[in-house]
């Protein structure tokens, strides 16, 4: 994939528009690999570039990362609202799910931003976008009576972030683990499974959750980190 340049941007020279494709490869690349931690110095020597180049392309590591995510998040879109135009609803909702999942098997930045590890703000713009599909899909499921009444819209959500954490977990050895959980998750779903303990989250739950789960897991500011040292110093038995 390659990025678009805006419509009133100057037109790069051709040894600087090589440079900014070497450096988006290098980080879509990186960002795969390694998850989104990597910084642009870490790029711009992946790239076989120096420092000075990345930042006259690119003004920081989450500028890059966030036009590669929004480019892989269109894409999974795309998947989903072609998922809409498979005539057997049961089968829409299996490629969907597949589609979904599939996509972030070989991409741990990616898992990282569904994880809520890292956040680019683009988890967003994919809710807003996937919940109007994920709606219809399931309705549509319902209606055929394929998918149990009593599903809710976010069930699909918490169903793909669990993936997300089989995929993290088991990516590197047994890639391919996520579809025995999926194959379990999609026996529940088919009417006449066991009745449900609780009812699904409402839209606003799910984002809360998914809100407190990542503010939880960003690292503390480091002025925050210092004042916890030294409470903890503080708190040490005096050495005898």
């Amino acid at each position: 994939m390659t990025t678009q340049a805006h419509p009133s941007a100057r037109p790069l020279r051709k040894d600087a528009a090589r440079n900014r494709e070497l450096l988006i490869a290098a980080a879509r690349e990186l960002f795969a690999r390694r998850g989104l931690e990597v910084s642009l110095e870490d790029i711009a020597q992946h790239a076989g570039l120096g420092v000075g180049t990345a930042y006259r392309h690119f003004a920081s590591r989450n500028e890059i990362a966030s036009a590669l995510l929004v480019q892989t998040l269109d894409a999974m879109i795309a998947s989903a609202e072609q998922a809409l135009t498979v005539e057997d609803p049961w089968q829409a909702l299996i490629g969907f799910f597949e589609a979904a999942i599939e996509v972030q098997v070989g991409d741990r930045g990616l898992r990282e931003v569904f994880l809520g590890v890292q956040d680019t703000g683009q988890i967003e713009y994919v809710h807003d976008r996937m919940t109007v599909i994920v709606t219809e899909l399931v309705r549509r499921a319902q209606r055929a009576g394929v998918l149990r009444k009593d599903a809710a819209t976010t069930d699909i959500g918490v169903i793909i972030t669990m993936m997300s954490a089989v995929t993290e977990i088991t990516g590197d050895f047994a890639p391919d683990t996520w579809r025995r959980y999926l194959a379990l998750c999609l026996e529940g779903l088919k009417p006449g499974a066991a009745k449900l303990p609780l009812p699904g989250l409402t839209e606003k739950q799910f984002r809360d959750a998914i809100d407190h789960h990542k503010k939880a897991l960003r690292p503390a500011p480091a002025s925050t980190r210092s004042t916890r040292r030294s409470a903890a110093a503080g708190r040490r038995p005096p050495a005898s």
